[in-house]
């Protein structure tokens, strides 16, 4: 395969990958780069690195590929720079970003470089940070929470052969969680701290209870010994209320149990119950709104991530 080859291949392979974008490929004789890829229907994670190289998506670019997703990038060697929306964040090891497709963008990369990059629905983001705009900005993962966010990404893809579908899926929903508590405090400096400390309990102790049929907002603020007002000023500064985040969390126990062998003896209306939901049909209309297929068609799906390597 020639050079050129090997470009059009790259520009081929990363935009069915990640959307439409431009590339500019320095004047060389040789071209190298890889992937490895990690997918469900919910989240992916690649592993990248090549030659050095300028990405560019463009406002007619986004017109044409609408992506209203999120990227979370996290270099592991080399240097990335990032310019959107009149800000250009340089990214290095320890240090992350939070972008979305939705706006254009340009991203340069030295022939050092080596990073992460995961895709996040955007409603993941936009609920959790209450916001609808780009995001860019540095994120420090070299202590504390970023710390832990980072080591969950590495770790994600180094367990890549071993972690089932819903597996992988469960730990993506944490970090990202983590990942907006952490964008959250970085960019909200006006938040009380008592309040997004108040937000992580509840949304422990909900992930914690979530198939109990019972949970409002009421019992949790009794059980965690806090006024209702106070759970529910904490969830509306995190872009939520205690009603949503009790359905988000039954939603996504009942979407890692349909992945779980174990629970494959339960019917759908065995396992709506037994993840807190009143019925079946609330279960069904709830879970195809919020992942775009009913229960049932989860349980057929095919139960591990997508793992590619490609190289060029």
């Amino acid at each position: 395969m020639t050079s050129g080859e090997r470009t059009d291949f790259w520009s081929e392979h990363v935009t069915s990958c990640q959307g439409l974008m431009d590339y500019r490929y320095p004047p060389t004789d040789d071209f190298h780069a890889g992937t490895i890829r990690q997918r469900t229907d919910t989240y992916q994670l690649v592993t990248f690195w090549s030659d050095t190289i300028r990405y560019a998506r463009t406002a007619g670019q986004v017109r044409r590929d609408p992506d209203e997703d999120y990227r979370f990038l996290l270099p592991v060697a080399g240097e990335l720079v990032l310019r959107q929306e009149d800000q250009e964040v340089r990214l290095t090891p320890k240090a992350g970003c939070l972008v979305t497709f939705a706006a254009p963008f340009e991203l340069l990369q030295d022939a050092s470089m080596r990073a992460l990059i995961m895709s996040i629905p955007a409603r993941e983001v936009n609920g959790r940070l209450n916001r609808s705009s780009p995001l860019v900005a540095g994120l420090d993962l070299a202590s504390g929470l970023g710390r832990v966010v980072g080591d969950m990404l590495t770790g994600l893809h180094e367990e890549r052969d071993t972690l089932t579908g819903g597996r992988f899926d469960a730990v993506s929903d944490r970090l990202v969680e983590l990942l907006c508590m952490l964008a959250a405090g970085d960019n909200r400096p006006t938040a009380p701290g008592h309040l997004t400390e108040v937000e992580a309990v509840v949304r422990q102790y909900i992930r914690e209870h979530a198939a109990d049929p019972d949970m409002t907002g009421a019992t949790i603020a009794q059980a965690l010994g806090w006024s209702l007002r106070q759970v529910q000023l904490a969830l509306h500064h995190a872009g939520t209320t205690p009603r949503d985040l009790i359905r988000e969390e039954r939603l996504r126990l009942v979407r890692d149990r349909l992945r779980a062998p174990v629970y494959r003896h339960l019917t759908i209306t065995e396992l709506a119950y037994a993840s807190g939901f009143s019925s079946a049909s609330a279960l069904s209309t709830a879970f195809r709104r919020r992942f775009g297929v009913c229960p049932r068609e989860m349980r057929h799906a095919g139960p591990r991530p997508v793992g590619n390597t490609r190289r060029s």
